[in-house]
């Protein structure tokens, strides 16, 4: 299964409906009339009037028949439904690039990383660090990157994907206390990545895995929620160190556009950084596991991944 490819006014049209059907009459300053309200949210026509747009203007906007509406429009239907900065950012976006849409896939983004980057993840040690690409992918890391997501060693290095790993690893909802949240967050990254790059090769591939196979990506994905908590710590419930803490800073790496590097640091002489020293130190010998298995013979290859 995968999702849907859109032109650009369909996808403008699809962010409306969801952020509308997310905005309660009460919260826009209307008094809702008398009877049950078959549609959850606001209705077309009271978004129109709040927007001050006609009805049928609305309605072809919503489904992606009017591709060019002003920026003071844009501007206007942001205010009636309360989006943040951000929301309203992607909106303006959305908006852009309807007006210029053409049909094509655009080439995944490179997957190579430079060895300078490398050096730089081996120098950020025992601080577990890592980088992925734009939608996910962990291309490179250091020992602690890689085992703080507990578990997804064991897949082949292609797929090690952190929102596969949130979704589908059964370890992921043991590993991270506050998983909701985390997933809420990982699935507005992809919905902002989608908005702006719908047909991404690498992005369609992830999200038709994770739409067929995780029933919880599903209902957040149709929320078409494009912010989430921005995260500066994450707490782990690690089978080998316990419970750990750690401040997290994620930034963009120059050169490569979308690559992101993630880097975890604790406080030098708590028990956080403790467990971090540990974490580090285990990691370095799991990873040596491997090629002393390999002096003795090959062993049963990794399983083949769901498909």
């Amino acid at each position: 299964m995968a999702p849907e490819q859109h032109g650009g006014g369909e996808e403008l049209g699809r962010f409306l409906r969801a952020r509308r059907t997310q905005t309660s009459p009460q919260s826009a300053g209307l008094t809702p009339g008398p009877g049950v309200r078959r549609t959850p949210g606001l209705r077309r026509e009271e978004l129109a009037t709040l927007a001050r747009v006609s009805i049928d203007y609305y309605t072809r906007l919503e489904r992606g028949r009017e591709t060019r509406p002003s920026p003071a429009v844009i501007d206007a239907l942001a205010r009636a439904l309360q989006l943040d900065d951000a929301e309203h950012q992607h909106l303006r976006d959305l908006a852009v690039r309807a007006a210029r849409y053409a049909p094509q896939a655009a080439p995944a983004p490179s997957r190579t990383v430079r060895p300078h980057v490398n050096l730089l993840l081996e120098t950020l040690r025992p601080s577990p660090a890592y980088v992925v690409s734009r939608s996910m992918d962990v291309l490179a890391h250091n020992p602690g990157g890689l085992a703080l997501y507990a578990g997804i060693e064991d897949w082949p290095a292609a797929r090690r994907n952190l929102g596969r790993y949130l979704f589908l690893h059964p370890a992921a909802r043991e590993v991270f206390p506050d998983w909701d949240n985390q997933i809420r967050h990982c699935v507005a990254r992809l919905r902002a990545l989608a908005g702006t790059d719908p047909d991404a090769p690498d992005l369609t591939r992830l999200v038709g895995e994770l739409l067929l196979k995780s029933p919880a990506f599903a209902g957040l994905w149709e929320r078409y929620d494009v912010t989430g908590r921005k995260i500066t710590t994450k707490t782990f419930q690690h089978p080998q160190v316990g419970r750990i803490t750690l401040a997290f800073q994620g930034m963009a790496l120059e050169g490569t556009p979308g690559h992101r590097l993630g880097a975890y640091t604790a406080e030098p002489g708590t028990p956080d950084h403790d467990a971090m020293l540990l974490l580090d130190m285990t990691a370095t010998d799991t990873e040596r596991a491997p090629s002393r298995q390999g002096l003795q013979g090959p062993g049963p290859g990794p399983s083949a991944p769901p498909r």
